[in-house]
């Protein structure tokens, strides 16, 4: 019985790295790194200070979701972050949900 636990766990953490790495290929394939990155500041926020500033806010994934899709600025100072109105909903939310991941 442990073992099969410990298997279905390990499943579990699979398919969960599985979907953060489909994600991070989504965010590698979309134009954000043409301003931000994981780690580092470029012209936007990191990733991860995004995630930092939003954590624990239940409407963050929503509201970023937007964003990324309508543009916006001052959230991070004057530099505007540019509308992607090609990306679609349902990648605009999930790329806000991995964002939401990296804290």
């Amino acid at each position: 019985m442990r073992k099969v636990l410990v298997v279905w766990a390990g499943l579990g953490l699979l398919f969960s790295a599985g979907s953060v790495l489909a994600d991070a290929d989504l965010f590698k394939k979309s134009k954000c790194m043409a301003c931000h990155a994981v780690d580092k500041k470029v012209l936007g926020p990191s990733l991860k200070d995004v995630a930092t500033k939003y954590a624990g806010d239940s409407s963050a994934a929503a509201m970023l979701a937007k964003k990324i899709q309508v543009g916006g600025v001052g959230a991070w100072g004057q530099m505007p972050m540019p509308a992607q109105a090609q990306v679609s909903d349902a990648d605009a939310k999930t790329l806000a949900e991995y964002i939401l991941s990296l804290k």
